[in-house]
């Protein structure tokens, strides 16, 4: 079976295709980022993320099919409800149209596509364009949720031997969740932000350090610069009795401590280690008392976040200490290939004929 995965959840446009046999291969996988645009703004400007979508999704979806050699020249017979389906995407249409002048269905068995949570113009923007892909390639649609692709990405290429029960930190750009694991499909939420994501979070704490977007990239880059701070920053809800988390005073912390100084180059560098220990702090307490808390065989990770060095070692010292299993994903930012595993190891989802996009997707929706 071959399926073609897409994701438009926030601000990357990612199309991949993915092939499942014993075992699941990556044909394709295609990334359009838009960080260089959102840079301007220090953060995402979602009718701005909609329309680079909509701009870049057919030609990261031609290089896809490319890739994993399913371009067949041909005709595909246009449905009338195309036009229907795309009329607030009119470029978008024209390119379609004209493929399907030139290229017959290919290769495919089902199309998944993320319907939430994620900014809801830009989740449109993937869920129309799978449905038009699916009527006229008669193919069915996978609805994916976000959240569950960044946990079930981690088992692309592992055996899911004694994994379970698990911890899973989904620490993204967008949330911030600890939930329990039984097995796949079965998701008991333990905490979640109460204000702002762990990503948002860096991101505005660069932006009040006048530091590049994405501010998390930068500000590990420059934490690693230093081995200690002058400065102290609180940690929200480091001793709160529940596996919530809150950033949004970290984040006024620094507006405060900032407030009528100028940093210099190393200070700001100081100030960076001080606002990543600050948010490891947290994550690793959280993560250790649900140790304590639960029978645990692993912990596993997603979202852009986790892909931090530092706190992948805190996490990584903190499962070694309690014997168990920490896994990290080979694609922890937003991407097509979570949405692709997900659509093939996941017990929930359903083929269904209507997508709706809902921004507030909770896991177990």
């Amino acid at each position: 079976m071959k399926i073609i995965a897409i994701e438009t959840s926030c601000d990357d446009t990612g199309i991949a295709i993915l092939k499942q046999d014993k075992k699941i291969k990556v044909l394709a996988d295609f990334l359009s980022s838009q960080n260089d645009i959102h840079a301007t703004y220090g953060g995402i400007h979602p009718s701005i993320a909609k329309r680079e979508h909509a701009k870049n999704i057919f030609s990261v979806f031609f290089s896809a099919l490319k890739k994993a050699h399913l371009l067949k020249k041909g005709t595909t017979k246009i449905h009338p409800e195309t036009e229907i389906i795309l009329e607030r995407y009119p470029e978008l249409l024209e390119k379609l149209k004209d493929f399907f002048t030139k290229y017959e269905k290919p290769d495919l068995q089902k199309i998944a596509v993320t319907v939430g949570p994620g900014l809801e113009p830009c989740l449109y923007v993937g869920i129309n364009f799978a449905k038009a892909i699916a009527l006229n390639w008669d193919l069915p649609l996978i609805p994916v949720n976000h959240l569950e692709a960044h946990i079930l990405v981690n088992f692309i290429e592992k055996k899911e031997e004694n994994i379970f029960p698990a911890l899973a930190l989904i620490l993204s750009g967008g949330n911030t969740k600890m939930f329990l694991i039984e097995e796949i499909g079965k998701y008991k939420e333990l905490g979640s932000t109460r204000d702002d994501a762990i990503g948002e979070c860096f991101d505005k704490a660069a932006r009040l350090l006048n530091l590049p977007y994405p501010g998390g990239i930068e500000i590990a880059k420059r934490a690693k610069k230093v081995k200690k701070s002058q400065f102290k920053l609180p940690r929200p809800m480091l001793h709160s009795n529940d596996y919530d988390f809150s950033f949004s005073g970290l984040k006024t912390a620094l507006f405060y401590e900032l407030k009528g100084k100028t940093l210099d180059k190393n200070e700001v560098n100081e100030m960076c280690f001080e606002i990543e220990n600050a948010i490891k702090e947290v994550v690793v307490k959280k993560t250790e008392r649900a140790i304590k808390e639960f029978p645990l065989n692993s912990i596993l990770i997603g979202g852009g976040v986790s892909s931090n060095k530092s706190i992948q070692k805190a996490l990584k010292d903190l499962a070694k200490k309690n014997k168990l299993k920490l896994l990290i994903p080979k694609y922890t930012t937003d991407n097509a290939v979570m949405i692709g595993v997900s659509a093939i190891l996941s017990p929930k989802l359903n083929l269904c004929d209507k997508l709706k996009a809902n921004s507030n997707l909770n896991l177990n929706d």
